[in-house]
């Protein structure tokens, strides 16, 4: 056993007894789900942090998570390297990116027991930086076949195909290459449109607009919050709206610390987002959550959260607090929501209108939240009612281990099915009627 783990097992010990004093001292608040949350008052975790995240283990054979009644999964792609996003292209070939958070150097105590605990649960490691290509062609819900499409990327996440261009999402920019309808690979060289600054919150999720004429990027902060100071973060915590015809770039929106899955609401026209909150204030303060996005709109980080409520860890600038938008629909304290896709009524049976979203799990509170593919109904373009489970069984049941984690989530070719990224069991699992 290395130092490192040795390091994260007495780091889980002295936060664990940490973690029994503050149930005795402030109890288990609710989940902090919805559009009216009841958000704890932040309690700082002070020098002991809260880390508690499972052994990654992966599936044993035959073995699958537990999809919501009336429905089944299936694996439609095994034996991949850490799968995070997926792009299902217009013939029905599924592309996936492989990459994961790169190894480094701790930067301080805290980051060191973090980075341990990560290694541990293979949340951080090589990285694969390839897109890989599956296609079922004979429509049996298993891709036959398996190609690497595009490799030799920088941790590649969000893919967008419009007309002969496709476009990767690597973390330091966005690159477009030169496509062909039906081809296995691409061998040419790319071409970057856009900069963006590497490491930390690494993923960059793309999403084309309705007519195709710009990509939306999602460009997470570099630290929790801000603590290395706001000129490293400048550019960040941000979606970028980026114009295809002319390559010009801006910010669409700000304060969003780690925004990843984006979708259209088609009914509005409405962008909507999943972002991932700060950490050390509690197992539910404050919630990760579900939004639409405003142009021009400031969503509060690293100022303050869920509206306008100050971290006061943080050196303020009230002119940014008064602005803050309060965010649509509570996910619960640190999920880690990633994945985010409309679907439509119809396309699972007994689920009307709404959004999938894939909840990698927390590593960060007391008690596990997350570890699900989840579903919020909408309705007249907004989010309602409680969510519900489309795939969960991710953990095992004393959570000390994982089986799965989930990731990006889209339709399936056929447009009755759900595709979705488990970058710990590394499958595609595919989610159809009953």
């Amino acid at each position: 056993m290395s130092f490192s783990d040795l390091f994260a097992r007495w780091v889980a010990l002295i936060g664990g007894t940490a973690l029994q004093v503050r149930r005795l001292t402030g109890g288990s608040p609710e989940p902090a789900w919805g559009g009216a949350p009841a958000i704890p008052p932040a309690k700082s975790q002070g020098l002991i942090p809260t880390l508690k995240m499972p052994t990654a283990r992966g599936w044993d054979s035959g073995q699958t998570p537990i999809a919501a009644p009336g429905l089944k999964v299936n694996a439609f792609a095994t034996g991949l390297d850490h799968p995070r996003w997926i792009e299902v292209l217009p013939n029905g070939d599924v592309l996936v990116a492989e990459a994961t958070s790169r190894d480094r150097p701790p930067r301080s105590v805290f980051d060191y027991a973090m980075v341990s605990t990560m290694r541990r649960a293979a949340a951080m490691g090589a990285s694969a930086n390839r897109i890989t290509l599956l296609r079922d062609s004979d429509g049996d819900g298993v891709a036959e076949t398996r190609e690497i499409f595009l490799k030799d990327q920088n941790q590649p996440f969000g893919m967008a195909l419009q007309g002969d261009t496709f476009y990767v999402g690597n973390t330091d920019g966005l690159v477009a290459f030169a496509y062909t309808a039906g081809t296995n690979s691409i061998t040419g060289p790319g071409r970057k449109l856009a900069t963006f600054k590497p490491d930390g919150h690494w993923t960059r999720s793309l999403l084309l607009s309705p007519d195709g004429r710009k990509l939306y990027a999602g460009v997470g902060s570099l630290s929790n919050i801000a603590e290395d100071g706001m000129e490293v973060e400048e550019g960040r915590a941000a979606i970028y709206e980026i114009d295809l015809a002319t390559g010009a770039s801006r910010i669409f929106a700000g304060g969003l610390r780690n925004a990843v899955g984006m979708a259209w609401e088609p009914h509005t026209g409405a962008l909507w987002t999943v972002v991932n909150e700060r950490d050390g204030l509690g197992d539910e303060t404050p919630p990760d959550y579900l939004t639409s996005v405003q142009d021009g709109g400031f969503y509060g980080w690293p100022y303050c959260y869920w509206g306008q409520t100050v971290d006061d860890r943080v050196p303020q600038d009230h002119a940014m607090v008064a602005k803050a938008i309060t965010p649509d629909y509570a996910l619960g304290g640190h999920t880690a929501s990633l994945g985010l896709c409309w679907v439509p009524a119809g396309t699972l049976p007994g689920f009307p209108d709404g959004m999938a979203i894939g909840q990698h799990g927390s590593w960060n509170r007391s008690k596990l939240s997350g570890y699900k593919l989840v579903f919020v109904p909408f309705e007249s373009g907004r989010p309602t009612g409680p969510p519900r489970d489309i795939l969960s069984g991710f953990l095992a049941p004393d959570e000390r281990e994982s089986y799965g984690r989930p990731v990006g989530v889209t339709l399936g070719a056929d447009r009755r099915s759900l595709l979705m990224a488990d970058d710990v069991g590394n499958v595609i699992w595919r989610v159809t009627s009953q």
